[in-house]
């Protein structure tokens, strides 16, 4: 199976960013680096069994990686990766919407008198 494409890669970000308790598991995360679900869940006003589950959304839209630790603990960390795909879909995405919203700006100054 091959690479998913970006646009399906920006799709599960931007899904999984909508949520402002992933957004905050990321943050957490961004800040404190790898953690576990106990970890999160003393740091966040959210249970463990919440984050459990956005970390299971957040993995598999691919923004964590779980890494198995000692006695069975897992911890997460972020993975950019994902992120950057779905930051190139929006700047082309802006580009995309620049030139005509240039041509159209142009267009009506241009008409003004």
């Amino acid at each position: 199976m091959g690479k998913p494409d970006p646009e399906t890669v920006a799709q599960e970000v931007f899904a999984a960013l909508a949520d402002p308790s992933r957004r905050a598991i990321l943050a957490a995360l961004a800040a404190g680096g790898p953690a576990t679900a106990t970890d999160l869940a003393t740091q966040l006003p959210i249970t463990r069994q919440a984050i459990a589950k956005h970390l299971t959304l957040l993995t598999e839209a691919g923004l964590v990686v779980a890494e198995p630790g000692e006695r069975r603990r897992v911890r997460f960390r972020l993975d950019s990766a994902p992120m950057k795909v779905a930051q190139q879909f929006l700047a082309a995405l802006a580009r995309d919407w620049d030139s005509p919203l240039a041509a159209l700006r142009d267009h009506l100054t241009e008409n003004e008198d």
